[in-house]
């Protein structure tokens, strides 16, 4: 011990019998006592906390990376401030919730999250806004396809370009970074989505002014509106509140292909009121109709037979629509663009976009009609057919079409005629128009008929050339042999085919062969003419003749077993089928002058035959 008197210290000796160990323990025991006390009070002033729990805390301090958070634990939690973005007033004394990831890290600091509590709690918050119809705030964070994602209570939640706003949003990033006012309109549990809309907040404000504004409406009124959107179909106006359509084909009363070439985006212009639904809401608006319709305005000069210009705007399977003058339209028939008789299609002749004079046919101003007519500017090709085509005469026609009965050949535009599958060949059995040409086929013809009344010509082609069956009578003599080729079958009888292009026909018993077997098809043998008949141009012919009865055999109506006596210049006649058979076994129909010059040949030596006989006979007189 020691004491100061005067400045002066002074060391006093403990007595001798002082307790050193006791002071100690008394000193001790105070000492745990007093800390124990203290430890229990401090505890008592601090919260109760656990792992992953929701607490509320507040904000004691702020800088420009962290908040600072007291939620009444010994140590206080610290959140980045990025998870405030939502906030931007935020200040020191708010209450905020956070979420307790760890109460002590490495460091012995608390590891909290704001962002964790808020989106812990926003289902439940974001499920009652949707039950409760509540508005709720939300921060816009960034653009994405078709809208807008925003962070609701910590989720982020999307908004449809189209729930923006009641009028369609062309920049969606005007909205970015910003906070709006929302209605939660969908909920996806199963996979966390969320759905919220502004537009719906605005179309409550709305509706209340749409009844003021559609009760006021009136068929006729006329009203300024702003373009709101175009479509393919027509034009939507706003009217101050409530939008009205102007459909395609009452913006003008010319033909528009789209909108965009009346109107544009947010042009003011002035609609009539047509038609409206107070339960549906719908307007119906017209812009054509504050103007005068064009037929109004149309010449009264105009009449039926009159020539006109045009312009083609539209084509169709059936025809065109010209416009004659701007909003009034004439209807071109296909079937009055050429006098052909064949129906084509109307793009053959015409292209939208051309200028075209036409003629009216005929004029309706009471139902705004009119019919025009184009072919009318050439000459009728049947108004003088019968001087053009006059009957016999011979012309060169085009193949267009078939039927089972014969050929539609055109002798020029507008002028067709029929060649009848029975006047295609002299000598061919045509089952079909197809066996003989093609469409598009250039082929001769001779006109037989003509119908100027309706329009109809019978043509020929067969009658181009000599009937070849006049010298057929003296090659194919009954009892004349002739090399033929077996080619098909015809009913019960078998088709030959013969020189010059004919074909004959030979019974089943009448092509047994000598040693008793029969002809197949495709084999080349002699036949001998039974029946010759020019006429129905029919030869019928035996194979089995050729060695029966020989080749000098012929048939007549003799009595059995006789044979007829040959008449006098037989054997000339023979002599000249064997000349023609020799000369003329490789021709075909297109050689048919070879048989005309033949038949003269017969006709020039039986001629002198004649004329020697005469001189004989006379000699005989004057002798």
């Amino acid at each position: 011990m020691s004491t100061v008197e005067n400045n002066k210290v002074t060391f006093l000796e403990p007595p001798a019998d002082f307790d050193w160990a006791a002071v100690e323990d008394e000193k001790k025991a105070g000492s745990a006592e007093q800390r124990a006390t203290m430890e229990k009070a401090y505890e008592d002033t601090l919260s109760s906390i656990s792992e992953k729990e929701v607490l509320m805390g507040t904000v004691v301090g702020m800088n420009k990376k962290e908040v600072v958070i007291n939620i009444g634990y010994k140590s206080e939690g610290v959140v980045a401030i990025s998870e405030f973005r939502y906030k931007p007033d935020l200040a020191i004394g708010d209450k905020v919730e956070v979420y307790i990831e760890k109460q002590e890290d490495k460091g012995g600091q608390m590891v909290v999250s704001h962002k964790t509590a808020r989106v812990h709690n926003a289902w439940g918050k974001v499920n009652g806004a949707m039950e409760s119809n509540e508005i709720i705030t939300g921060y816009v964070k960034c653009r994405t396809k078709g809208g807008l994602i925003v962070d609701v209570f910590g989720i982020e939640a999307f908004l449809p370009g189209s729930q923006i706003d009641v009028k369609p949003i062309r920049d969606y990033d005007q909205f970015v970074g910003k906070n709006m006012e929302f209605k939660v309109v969908k909920i996806n549990q199963e996979f966390k989505n969320v759905v919220v809309s502004h537009k719906a907040l605005i179309e409550a404000e709305l509706e209340a002014q749409k009844k003021q504004i559609i009760g006021g409406l009136e068929k006729g009124q006329v009203l300024e509106g702003t373009v709101k959107n175009i479509t393919s179909y027509g034009v939507f106006v706003d009217l101050g509140g409530v939008d009205g359509l102007i459909h395609i084909t009452d913006l003008s009363y010319g033909r528009v292909s789209h909108p965009e070439e009346v109107v544009k985006l947010d042009e003011k212009i002035n609609v009539v009121i047509l038609d409206f639904d107070d339960e549906k809401k719908r307007i119906a608006l017209g812009l054509k109709q504050l103007q005068a319709h064009p037929w109004d305005a149309l010449s009264t000069d105009l009449n039926a037979g009159d020539k006109v210009k045009g312009k083609v705007m539209v084509i169709t399977d059936y025809g065109a629509f010209v416009e004659v003058a701007p909003g009034v339209e004439g209807l071109l028939h296909v079937s009055e663009m050429s006098w052909s008789q064949h129906l084509r299609s109307p793009k053959e002749f015409l292209k939208e976009g051309q200028e075209i004079d036409c003629v009216i046919l005929n004029i309706d101003r009471e139902e705004r009609k009119m019919s025009l007519g184009m072919k009318q500017l050439a000459a009728d090709p049947w108004s003088e057919i019968e001087f053009k085509y006059p009957l016999r005469s011979k012309h060169s026609a085009k193949v267009r079409n078939f039927t089972h009965f014969g050929i539609f050949a055109e002798l020029e535009e507008g002028v067709d005629g029929l060649i009848h599958i029975s006047d295609l060949s002299w000598t061919k059995r045509i089952k079909h128009p197809s066996e003989f040409c093609n469409v598009g086929d250039d082929i001769e013809v001779m006109v037989l008929e003509v119908d100027k009344e309706n329009r109809r010509l019978s043509l020929g082609h067969k009658q181009v050339e000599e009937n070849p069956w006049e010298v057929f009578a003296n090659v194919f003599t009954p009892g004349s042999t002739h090399e033929g080729t077996l080619t098909g079958r015809a009913g019960q009888n078998f088709v030959v085919s013969l020189p010059y292009g004919v074909e004959g026909t030979v019974t089943l018993k009448n092509l047994k062969k000598a040693d008793g077997s029969k002809a197949e098809l495709e084999e080349k043998l002699p036949f001998v003419v039974l029946e010759f008949n020019a006429e129905a141009r029919r030869i019928q012919l035996s194979h089995t003749r050729t060695f029966e009865e020989g080749e000098e055999v012929i048939e007549a109506p003799a009595a059995a077993g006789k044979r007829a006596p040959r008449k006098e210049g037989a054997g000339a006649s023979s002599a000249s089928v064997k000349s023609i058979n020799e000369k003329v076994e490789k021709s075909t129909l297109g050689d048919l002058g070879v048989l005309s010059d033949l038949k003269s040949q017969m006709e020039t030596k039986e001629r002198t035959g004649k004329s020697k006989k005469q001189e004989e006979e006379s000699e005989e007189d004057e002798a």
